[in-house]
């Protein structure tokens, strides 16, 4: 099969590899679209450090094949899995999606939405997934601030609120207000022009590298703080320090600061399905790119030039 491969940390490229075989618990995709996001250039780049540390590969990458958001359909399954059959149409997340077939648990799969193409239903697991767990606690009547609410997780972020009775402010810069705006928030806010003011329920945090000073003003005395990613140029954290700050906060300070460690499971997908069947949700796609020019598709997500997803079709 065809497929990114890649050996050591910055590099990669298109090559032949042997078609994987489902183990237990496990199910063969015939991949059909891949999503990209900042996860995808971390794990290419292994920067920063910290990720090398924790299991991601030391010396360099675990995995051969980059990529983690996919759908496609089922080719071959593994002994125990019931969940699903040769000829269903999935999505969900694998260990390398960049590749005509990837191997991949069927307990991180759920059923496409209907009405969604491949390319579209990539779009969705991780950065859907996150900004459903960020907002567990919103409450209908509820007011919510979304930071990077034009990139992947924000765009997400911004209709669950929605969905879930909130009154939704979404903050982006210029070229992504109107994306934003068509996905049904209440108030944009262009922060080239002018930063939001007011306070919040909840600060689903998405974009930028704002002070935990600036995010607790936001949240007023009791309100919480989601903080889902930060990036930086520091190599070994690379912004994830804020997060670990914010939790060691968490003792002193009234409001509730969490920095979001999202699971990767088909029933947080599922829920993902309902929403997007229903109207609530729909994913909000840049570009696609061939898998010939994955890397291309990553360097796009790199340059924040992308307003919403960038996926990379199979």
């Amino acid at each position: 099969m065809k497929a990114v491969v890649q050996r050591r940390y910055g590099s990669a490229v298109l090559g032949d590899l042997d078609v994987p075989v489902p183990g237990q618990g496990e199910v063969l995709l015939e991949v059909r679209a891949a999503g990209v996001d900042m996860g995808t250039w971390h794990l290419l780049s292994g920067k920063p450090y910290l990720l090398r540390v924790i299991g991601f590969g030391f010396r360099g990458p675990k995995s051969p094949v980059p990529g983690r958001d996919v759908s496609g359909v089922v080719t071959a399954v593994g002994p125990q899995v019931t969940e699903f059959a040769v000829g269903d149409e999935v999505f969900g997340t694998c260990d390398g999606a960049f590749a005509e077939y990837a191997v991949t648990q069927a307990k991180r799969l759920a059923r496409k939405p209907a009405g969604l193409s491949f390319a579209e239903a990539a779009a969705v697991p991780i950065s859907g997934g996150t900004a459903l767990q960020g907002l567990r606690s919103v409450k209908a009547g509820q007011r919510v601030l979304v930071l990077g609410a034009g990139g992947g997780v924000g765009s997400y972020g911004v209709q669950i609120a929605r969905s879930l009775g909130a009154h939704v402010t979404g903050v982006c810069s210029t070229k992504k207000v109107e994306l934003v705006r068509s996905l049904g928030v209440h108030e944009v806010v262009d922060y080239t022009v002018a930063d939001f003011t007011g306070t919040y329920d909840l600060v689903l945090d998405c974009g930028g590298h704002r002070s935990l000073s600036r995010l607790r003003d936001a949240a007023g005395k009791r309100g919480t703080v989601v903080i889902v990613g930060s990036e930086t140029t520091e190599p070994i954290f690379g912004g994830f320090d804020r997060s670990l700050r914010a939790l060691a906060l968490n003792l002193f300070v009234p409001q509730k600061l969490v920095g979001l460690t999202s699971a990767e499971r088909g029933d947080v997908f599922e829920e993902l399905r309902v929403l997007i069947e229903a109207g609530e949700v729909k994913p909000a796609v840049d570009r696609t790119f061939p898998l010939s020019e994955a890397l291309e598709a990553i360097d796009h997500v790199y340059s924040r030039r992308s307003a919403g997803k960038v996926v990379v079709t199979i």
